[in-house]
């Protein structure tokens, strides 16, 4: 269980929040974990029972059915389900696409969305990824071409999260080829549009309960009205949420570390060599020692940036060097954790080796760490 005493960017209300996200993930995650990671996707009775307990999308208005509460519930709801080794998606929903609905849609878009996805009704997903861009997201070849009252969308897009499941897919398209980043716009897609097409349920090394697709495009036609915001602005929305995308990577990162932490210290405590237990030896505490003092740091930072967000104060570089540090941060631990088991560590029975391998992605998805560090040298 995380340690709470010391942080600093959460108030009261958001402890007595974590208490139920806590008891509900016991009651409603933990007993299906194992079989999620099995299947490659999370049965859609989770997406609705979390809609009724309030933990999708809580910080969306009232007015549209949410619960009007700040990004620090967010938070609370990824690092808990991060501490488990719960990589699900659903922070995808409610930390990512749901804030370009709600600050770039109509409100006709907003009016009817809105509502299904702070339920569970409506799952989605976001289109950026493609076979030839990727953390390049000027260079995407995905194209909406307007044609009267409709844009034809055509193309193909990899790695989406939530592909499979997904009935509503945010897609970033090419609606002026020759204009570079002024030519991007974003799309709403539903899943039930002739011509789209699912690929497979890719088969990833990690995070294998979250469901992760290619998707096609051949000439599928929607209405104007789902262009999302303003032609042609579909990069600057995407630099402008990225930040808090970034910022979720960093929480979930933290409190994967955290818990790769706890279980090495657990193991080692109970596990003898040499007639002493593994946590004896001085190279083991010494190692524990060092991540404990980079845990420590961690966590400090983090809540520094949580505040800042919180406040409206965070910036993209500061954002990217969070996803930086903690991404990073959680496969050290990791990966130190892991040496720390032994054998035992290489076995998937044991809860390092799922965390292990879940934490390797979160230094490529959302910008990689080389991408990270182009973005904040610009700012230096």
């Amino acid at each position: 269980m995380l340690n709470l005493s010391k942080r600093t960017a959460y108030n009261q209300d958001h402890d007595l929040f974590r208490d139920q996200v806590r008891k509900f993930a016991e009651r409603e995650v933990v007993p299906h974990l194992d079989r999620w990671e099995e299947e490659g996707i999370v049965d859609r009775d989770l997406w609705r029972a979390c809609g009724a307990a309030g933990l999708l999308c809580p910080t969306l208005p009232e007015q549209y059915g949410g619960l009007g509460l700040d990004y620090g519930y967010n938070a609370v709801i990824d690092e808990e389900l991060a501490y488990l080794g719960a990589t699900l998606g659903l922070g995808l929903q409610s930390d990512i696409t749901a804030e370009y609905i709600l600050h770039y849609g109509s409100e006709e878009q907003k009016q009817f969305w809105l509502p299904k996805m702070i339920s569970g009704e409506v799952i989605t997903a976001i289109a950026m990824t493609e076979p030839g861009a990727g953390s390049d997201l000027q260079g995407v070849k995905a194209t909406a071409r307007r044609d009267g009252d409709e844009y034809v969308i055509n193309g193909s897009k990899t790695f989406i999260s939530s592909g499979q499941n997904a009935d509503l897919i945010i897609v970033v398209a090419k609606t002026d080829a020759d204009a570079g980043a002024k030519g991007v716009s974003l799309i709403l897609v539903e899943a039930t549009r002739e011509g789209f097409k699912r690929g497979r349920n890719l088969d990833k090394i990690g995070q294998r309960a979250a469901d992760t697709s290619e998707l096609f495009f051949s000439d599928v036609r929607v209405p104007a009205s789902n262009l999302l915001g303003q032609e042609g602005k579909g990069f600057t929305y995407l630099m402008t949420q990225l930040p808090q995308e970034r910022l979720s990577i960093a929480i979930s990162a933290q409190a994967g570390a955290q818990r790769a932490f706890d279980e090495a210290v657990a193991y080692t405590k109970d596990r003898k060599a040499f007639g002493r237990t593994v946590f004896d030896f001085q190279n083991t505490r010494f190692t524990l020692a060092e991540l404990a003092t980079r845990l420590q740091v961690g966590w400090a930072h983090l809540d520094w940036a949580l505040s800042r967000h919180l406040r409206g104060e965070l910036t993209a570089a500061e954002a990217s060097a969070a996803k930086l540090f903690h991404s990073e941060l959680n496969f050290e631990v990791c990966d130190k954790a892991l040496q720390l088991h032994g054998g035992a560590g290489y076995m998937n029975e044991y809860a390092i080796a799922r965390l292990w391998r879940d934490a390797r992605v979160q230094r490529i998805y959302g910008g990689t760490s080389e991408i990270m560090k182009e973005i904040i040298s610009r700012d230096i």
